[in-house]
């Protein structure tokens, strides 16, 4: 980690803190490459639901894209981060965006030779999963070691609004670049854009999980066993993965947004698209008014009020029956969740030791894949035995119950300090 520190971030400061942009160019190209590569993925994931759409006609087959990519981020998210854990951190994230590239490229092959199997396009979809799942642990374990600690909330505000800004500027860039010029162009596009990550990677120093040679064997035990029962030992670190699959599983209401879009707003997909858009440009606008997060000390305190904050907005979303108010509710869940992931990643970075940051990174991939989607499938199943309503409203109250007894169960989480982090 560097030895460069900043002073306390300013009490005026409203828009997100750039220090970790200026005092480290490691940062400052990973950050750029991630952020033009994630533009790169939205594209072609937009491309890819539509060409299956246009290959089979069916909206089973394109939700079956979903199905190729989770088993893999569930399985290799977990291995990954032992990986991570064991290698230059560096060759793995430069192998795994190497493979990610070689895929795009695989793409643009089979498009250019006219070759329609939809088998083939999932088979593609799955190894993409893979790559991130192995690139994933150790770009984010990276962070730690350049930047000092002060300015992780600001580096993961930053990470934040990459992620953000790919899912919403990617799928658009990708639907109109597919009507203007085909999927080649998208694909191809989408390859050049990787280009960006890897010379990032490239240009990283050594990224050796253990230092010294005392620590080499170690690392070369690493297993997730291991990292599960280290997570087991460290109650701070499994309320982080607690709330947010409260947030996840209890309060996500994504699934329903065609059926509100109609029953509630007397909509169409226009609607459904405004509906999803939304929590996604709140959590942009949580990342781009960060400014804030560097003066909070009570990260722990912090991610229980911004969980129970999503949980209270999606509640009152299911009680609106005006659009615009139910956009603005949305919006304000999104900028909650920002809180609440810079927050949560913050203390998995600092709390947790070099030589296990790779696994808790896999073990958050698998809670970030798994989460929504157990929520989507309670969602519905509530939507469909009562109502949308009541999976909506019922689900931010339960969201909001399960965060104060979380908190009532574990009070230290509540007292955790960044100055003194304790996993």
């Amino acid at each position: 980690m560097t030895e460069t520190t900043e002073p306390d971030v300013p009490r005026t400061r409203i828009f997100a803190d750039l220090t970790p942009l200026r005092t480290s160019p490691d940062y400052r190209r990973l950050w750029f490459g991630n952020t033009v590569s994630w533009v790169g993925q939205g594209m072609t994931a937009l491309a890819v639901s539509l060409q299956v759409y246009d290959l089979t006609g069916s909206a089973f087959s394109v939700g079956l894209i979903g199905a190729c990519s989770f088993v893999p981020l569930v399985v290799f998210g977990l291995y990954g981060g032992a990986i991570a854990d064991t290698v230059d951190r560096r060759k793995l994230g430069l192998a795994s965006a190497f493979g990610s590239f070689a895929l795009s490229v695989v793409l643009v092959a089979i498009t250019v030779a006219g070759v329609e199997r939809v088998g083939l396009l999932y088979g593609v979809v799955a190894l993409q999963a893979v790559c991130f799942a192995l690139n994933s642990p150790a770009r984010s374990s990276m962070i730690a070691r350049l930047l000092p600690a002060e300015q992780l909330p600001a580096a993961n505000a930053l990470n934040s609004m990459t992620s953000t800004t790919g899912g919403l500027v990617g799928p658009m860039l990708g639907g109109l670049i597919v009507g203007w010029w085909g999927y080649r162009a998208a694909y191809g596009i989408d390859a050049v854009t990787f280009t960006a990550s890897l010379y990032a990677m490239w240009r990283l120093p050594s990224m050796l999980p253990y230092r010294g040679e005392a620590a080499t064997g170690a690392a070369k035990r690493a297993s997730v066993m291991d990292g599960l029962r280290f997570l087991g030992t460290r109650p701070n670190l499994r309320m982080t993965f607690f709330t947010d699959m409260c947030a996840m599983v209890l309060a996500n209401p994504r699934a329903l947004f065609p059926v509100v879009a109609v029953l509630w707003y007397g909509g169409d997909a226009k609607t459904t698209g405004l509906l999803v858009a939304a929590p996604a440009l709140g959590a942009l606008l949580g990342g781009v008014f960060s400014g804030w997060l560097g003066r909070i000390r009570r990260h722990g305190l912090a991610v229980l009020f911004a969980v129970a904050s999503w949980g209270t907005a999606v509640a009152v979303f299911g009680l609106t029956r005006q659009l615009w108010l139910g956009l603005v509710f949305l919006a304000l869940a999104g900028a909650a969740d920002t809180t609440s992931m810079v927050f949560r990643n913050t203390m998995l970075q600092a709390a947790v030791p070099d030589e296990m940051r790779g696994r808790l990174q896999g073990v958050f991939i698998v809670v970030v894949a798994g989460g929504p989607r157990l929520g989507d499938f309670l969602a519905g199943s509530v939507a469909d035995l009562a109502s949308p309503a009541l999976a909506v409203t019922g689900g931010g109250i339960a969201c909001v119950a399960a965060v104060l007894l979380l908190a009532l169960r574990w009070p230290r989480f509540a007292r955790y300090d960044a100055r003194d982090p304790e996993a």
